[in-house]
């Protein structure tokens, strides 16, 4: 690795090397560097082309990259015997084979860069956890990522453990305790504008990640779930109710809050910015209900 590249310079040296086509100048690419690419992009398109849960050994399983998800959720995933919970959209699985297919090109530009890349999908086990890490990069834990603009935010911004509502935080830990490193990160793409950030998070802001595995073993072997991930909140000043943020992506959530609304479950309204679900009515809001299938109901 040339000197002084380090993660602290890497988001600099990437747009640095690709800053030099506004300059007029090619990027040297070699035809090894194009071979690699196209088979990690040949990988990265087999690996989403796998059906979820084609693995028998990984279902209902702890992994590290669900350790961190909220007790409840967690819960779920390991008792519920709603299936369909689990069946995600197509317009989802397509958000996820080009998060996988642009993850591969964040790695590509860190190559271009000069900065060393080793490790990639290694697995990992602690306390029993299993997980497949995405790499290191300059000796130390990366876990890559494509977001949104608005959770690109709670990376760039260093605001991730305030809502971490995927356990990233958790998934980090983990693999640098398998690695006995302290000093890794997110490298994070931002799917909307192309902006790049490294988040190094605070020591404090990962979890105990020995102990979490420890409790969230308990928990999931109890007969009911533990409390809510989230209370819900209010939503205008007639006394109605919503899911809180981090729950209305959640694939339980209908199966979750099945007795709310006095025991009709969640009401949806379709308002301009998505839908919108309510645990207790007591207006009715000026926008159309959405009226949920049975199906959909026991997701």
């Amino acid at each position: 690795m040339p000197k002084n590249k380090n993660l602290d310079t890497l988001v600099d040296d990437i747009y640095s090397t690709i800053s030099t086509l506004t300059k007029g100048k090619d990027i040297k690419l070699t035809d090894q560097d194009l071979k690699v690419f196209g088979e990690d992009m040949a990988n990265a398109l087999k690996h989403w082309a796998t059906p979820r849960g084609a693995d028998k050994a990984n279902v209902n399983t702890l992994r590290m990259s669900n350790i961190g998800k909220p007790s409840r959720q967690l819960w779920y995933d390991m008792n519920s015997k709603n299936v369909s919970a689990r069946e995600l959209e197509s317009s989802t699985m397509i958000k996820f084979l080009y998060g996988h297919l642009l993850e591969v090109l964040v790695l590509f530009f860190v190559k271009m860069s000069g900065h060393k890349i080793d490790s990639e999908q290694k697995e990992i086990s602690v306390s029993g956890i299993k997980g497949h890490m995405d790499c290191k990069i300059d000796g130390e834990v990366v876990d890559v990522k494509t977001a949104s603009g608005f959770a690109f935010k709670k990376f760039r911004d260093g605001t991730l453990a305030e809502q971490d509502n995927f356990g990233y935080l958790a998934q980090l830990a983990g693999y640098e305790e398998a690695e006995g490193t302290n000093n890794g990160g997110f490298l994070v793409l931002n799917k909307e504008t192309g902006e790049l950030t490294l988040f190094k998070p605070e020591e404090l802001d990962k979890p105990n990640i020995k102990e979490r595995i420890k409790s969230i073993n308990s928990i999931v072997k109890k007969k009911k779930p533990p409390e809510f991930c989230y209370e819900p909140i209010p939503e205008g000043k007639a006394g109605n109710m919503k899911l809180a943020r981090g729950c209305t992506w959640c694939p339980y959530k209908f199966e979750c809050h099945k007795d709310s609304n006095d025991g009709q479950g969640l009401r949806g309204f379709q308002y301009s910015t998505g839908p919108v679900y309510f645990t207790t009515i007591k207006k009715i809001p000026n926008v159309q209900e959405v009226l949920w299938t049975e199906e959909k109901q026991n997701r």
